[in-house]
Formats: structure tokens, sequence, C-alpha cells
């Protein structure tokens, strides 16, 4: 009998348990499989911020190159487990969505200020290099934080991150911003491109086959590719005279740093460590393996060590930060392969990746039109991850009250950024200050646990 303390999750049907090894080629598979469900995603982050601040090709392309190779870095230190480092789960660390609208945001206020896009980038990236020990701090303290940072305060914050992205997944779905320079905005050949790869991402979704559903994103880009080949949309210019390695560089743009953008990045970093929690929970869950106890808090503490260390790598290297992915999850159970040694095959194929230029080059070659059809569906199931977060826990009257206030200000913030200009910066950002409204809103309105609460069985939902 499994004490209380130490719960088990309910076994699921894994043909490949944790500490098993399968054999080379059928590892191989199913770390591809892997990479399907998160290689769109984990570009897409550096092809908006670049797109947004109009940053040079090559700066770009750097961005996605490193993304690729942290990202391998640190998958392999989650899986492998290193001492108090690493959750030793299949845990998948990918570019985390949460700072693409910070990064827009104060990067253009930088640029607004007279700052060069290198400069720019340095305090960008300075900052967020300083803040990821924010995250390595805080995985010793996440029982305490737990008690601030409720699921309905998490729910709220993600559903702002994807809400707050549809702005930019709409501006390329009509040509990007680009095409509001020239004119083009909004032409019938941009909205159809865009829909077309719209159109065939929603075809596949709705295939019954597991795989087929999840390379949806991944088809509807490469066909949208094709099409904007033969209209001429496509600029192979940025591949020529390539190096045949990028060589990662340690704060390759230099280190600046800025007290008011470390407050938002701070506050966005110790907000994401519960979207962490919760993926590691349901890799722990998925796999098998406990989710109370000693061990399943080892687990956490060290997922999220890690979720920190490898922000502070990734942005010394020049990446966006990371975080461990909720889809691979989905994969696990798909496939039956809980393995953590299919993570070093990931790691290894994504840091190979990440050293040819040619590769994150390529990526910057896909016309706005192209990302826009995908990413307008992509934020949008954010949001609505943020919505099942949300009602996993129970909806009652206060949590509805919570949440409706904080993203009425998170929105009104996006909608009107100048409202709060003489209040802390930190107020300045539409999912910092939802973020604040809620913690603050959940410390102080009472709980009425009489009342009925509304559920939503989240395990009959597909990650």
């Amino acid at each position: 009998m499994v004490h209380a303390t130490d719960k088990q999750a309910q076994s699921p049907d894994l043909v490949y348990g944790l500490e098993d090894k399968p054999p080379f080629v059928n590892a191989l598979l199913s770390a591809i499989t892997h990479l399907l469900a998160i290689f769109v995603p984990m570009i897409t982050p550096a092809l908006i911020v670049g797109g947004a601040l109009d940053l040079p090709v090559e700066m770009t392309a750097y961005l996605v190159s490193m993304a690729m190779v942290a990202s391998g870095i640190g998958t392999y230190l989650q899986v492998n487990r290193f001492g108090p480092v690493g959750s030793g789960m299949l845990s998948i660390q990918s570019v985390n969505f949460s700072f693409v609208t910070v990064m827009i945001a104060l990067g253009s206020g930088m640029k607004e200020g007279g700052l060069t896009e290198n400069e720019m980038i340095s305090m960008l990236l300075g900052v967020s290099f300083v803040g990821a020990f924010l995250v390595c701090f805080s995985a010793w303290l996440l029982p305490y934080l737990k008690k601030v940072i409720t699921p309905t305060v998490s729910g709220v914050v993600v559903m702002l991150i994807g809400l707050s992205l549809i702005h930019v997944g709409i501006t390329d779905f009509g040509g990007g911003f680009g095409a509001k320079a020239d004119g083009t905005f909004g032409s019938m050949e941009n909205l159809g491109l865009a829909s077309l790869v719209l159109f065939i991402v929603l075809l596949f979704n709705c295939m019954k086959n597991p795989l087929l559903r999840m390379s949806g994103i991944a088809v509807g880009l490469i066909a949208g590719y094709i099409v904007a080949l033969f209209l001429g949309k496509v600029d192979f210019s940025a591949l020529q005279n390539l190096p045949l390695i990028t060589i990662p560089v340690p704060f390759k743009y230099g280190f600046a740093f800025d007290w008011h953008a470390f407050v938002v990045a701070g506050a966005i970093y110790l907000l994401s460590v519960f979207e962490a929690v919760g993926d590691l929970t349901a890799t722990a869950m998925v796999s098998g393996k406990p989710i109370e106890g000693a061990e399943y808090g080892e687990r956490l503490r060290g997922g999220v060590l890690a979720d920190g260390l490898v922000s502070v790598i990734a942005t010394a290297l020049g990446s966006l930060p990371l975080t461990t992915f909720a889809q691979n999850n989905g994969v696990i159970q798909m496939t039956g392969v809980a393995s953590r040694h299919v993570g070093k095959y990931i790691a290894a194929i994504l840091i190979l990746l990440g050293l040819f230029p040619v590769i994150g080059r390529a990526f910057t070659t896909i016309p706005s039109p192209v990302l826009g059809g995908a990413m307008v569906l992509m934020f949008g199931l954010i949001a609505i991850a943020g919505v099942r977060i949300l009602v996993s826990n129970g909806i009652r009257r206060r949590e509805a009250v919570i949440a409706a206030t904080s993203v009425g200000i998170g929105l009104g913030v996006a909608f009107e950024p100048e409202v709060f200009k003489n209040l802390p910066v930190l107020f300045q950002n539409s999912i910092s200050a939802g973020g604040i409204m809620a913690v603050i809103l959940n410390l102080v309105l009472p709980e009425d646990k009489t009342e009925v609460a509304v559920y939503m069985d989240t395990n009959s939902l597909e990650h």
C-alpha cells in the first residue's frame, strides 16, 4: 500500500519506462517525434522578436541558432540529473514564450530611447541573464511560493501571454511589420497565404492519428513556404556567404543591465516557475512516477533549478530564456516512451542543428504571412491553456472575479500602454500588470469554501 505522502501516479501503459534504454533506432525515432512537437515553437519566438524589433537578419539567425544549442544543452541537463540539477525525466527544454511580448515591449522602448540594435540586445539578454538566477533561487522556495502563486494566478498569466501574443500573430497574418511600411499589409495575397497555412493546420488537427495532428503546424508551414516560393515572396539573400559552423560566443553582443527592465523580466521569470511546475508534474504523471512525497519534491526542485541554470546559459550564449515544455507530455502518452535516455538523442540533434548557420538563416526566410497563419492558432491555444489551468483547480465566484479583474487590467494595459505611465515600470507591461493584480487579489479576497466549484476534467483533454 502506498503511503499518502508518497502517492504514485496512475501507471500509464509505457513501452519504455523512465530508466529503460531503447535500441538506437527506436530511440532515434522517438527523439524525432519529440522534435516535431517542439521545433516550430522553439524557433518562432526568436523570429517574432527579430521581426518586431527589426533586427538585422544575421542577428535574428544567431538567436535562432543559439535557441537550438541552448535547448539541447538544457535538455541534456534535465534528463541526466547532475546532483540536485535536473528532473531526471524526459523534460525537454525550449524557448519560453512568456518573454516574447516582454522583449518586444522593452526592446521597442529602448530603440525609441536611441539605443542601437547591439546595445538593445545586449541589455535585453543581460537583464534576462541576471533574472534567470531568480528561478534558481526560487527552486528552493517552491513550498512557500505555492501559497502565493496559485493555479488561479498561473492561469491568468498564461492566458495573458496568449492573448497579448495574438496581436503579433495577426500582424504577421496580414504581412508583418514590413508590409505595413510598404503598403501591402492586408493584401489578398498575404491573407490568402496565411489562410492556406491556417486551413492546413486545422485540417491536420481534425485527423484521428495523433502523429499527424502533432505534425500539422510543421506541414502547414512547409506547404505555405512552397506556395510562397512560387509567388516570389521568399528572399534567399540571407543565405549567401555563410560560414560552415556557428561558434557560440558568450555575450556576443556585449553585456548591459537596466533595473527597470530587470523588474519586469524578473516578475515574468517568477510567474513562469509555476508553469514549469505544472509541466514537470504532468511529466511525472505520464511517466508513472510519484506526484507527491520526497521523490516528487526533489524532481520539481531539480527541474526548476535546471530551468534557471539553462536560462543563464541560454541568455549568455545569445538565446531567449528557456523553460520546460508541456507538448512533450502528449508525445510520451502517444508513444508510450518515457525513457529519459531518449532526451540525450534530442539534445545531440538540437546542438548539431544549432551549430550550422544555414539552418538558422533558412528560418529567417519564412515570409511573415506563412508564420502568421500558424501563429494565430498557436497563440490562441496558449490562451486556452491558461483557461484550462484556471478551471482545473475549480472555479468559484472568487476565482472568477480574480481572473476577470486581472485579465481586464492586463488587456487594458496592452490596449493603452500609457495608462499607468506614472506608476512603476512593472505596471506598464500587460502580463506583469495582470499577474501582479492576480497575486494581490488572491491574497486579499476572502475564500468561501461552502460555494460549489466548477471543475473541468483536464485528464480527458489531449496535451
